[in-house]
């Protein structure tokens, strides 16, 4: 989930996962995970179920405004779509321990910045380009960076995602 505050300065939420994890043990990422049977292979119910678990987030305080295209993980193989929801301003999140460690947001204007996402040739493997995106001394990249890739080029295409993320953002995330 791409979980964006209504208030300014916009701040994507990211999380830091817990070390005892199977799958990508300290990484930061976004909020979401696997789908369980009762999203009924829906993505935006496994991305506002996964939210509401990870970090507290009620389903009713996020507004689903769209979806990015499939991005598949080049480790794992594992396919993620992600979902893009704007949340209701000074919405709390209450982190859960369990999965997650941590959260913190990035502000929406420096990640679509123009060139903030970058080429990381340290992480390259020579058959895809890996990305990288650097806030108040976290590094960001990897399947993540690459999705925020995809977000800001959608963003700087002024798509309509970005409309309707607009849209939300001026109405408060309200549904």
């Amino acid at each position: 989930m791409i979980a964006i505050f209504a208030d300014e300065p916009h701040g994507v939420v990211f999380v830091k996962r817990a070390g005892h994890l199977r799958r990508n043990p300290g990484q930061i990422g976004l909020p979401g995970g696997m789908t369980d049977p009762i999203d009924g292979a829906d993505p935006a119910t496994t991305a506002v179920r996964e939210l509401y678990e990870e970090l507290g987030v009620r389903p009713t305080a996020i507004r689903v405004v769209g979806q990015l295209e499939q991005q598949r993980q080049v480790s794992g193989g594992v396919a993620v779509t992600p979902v893009v929801g704007v949340l209701e301003p000074r919405t709390p999140l209450h982190v859960d321990r369990t999965e997650t460690i941590g959260a913190f947001t990035v502000p929406l204007a420096a990640i679509v910045a123009p060139g903030k996402i970058y080429e990381d040739p340290a992480l390259g493997t020579g058959d895809r380009t890996l990305y990288a995106l650097d806030h108040e001394g976290r590094h960001i990249w990897g399947l993540t960076a690459r999705i925020l890739k995809v977000f800001a080029d959608e963003w700087n295409a002024r798509s309509a995602l970005r409309q309707r993320i607009e849209a939300a953002l001026q109405g408060g995330g309200k549904k």
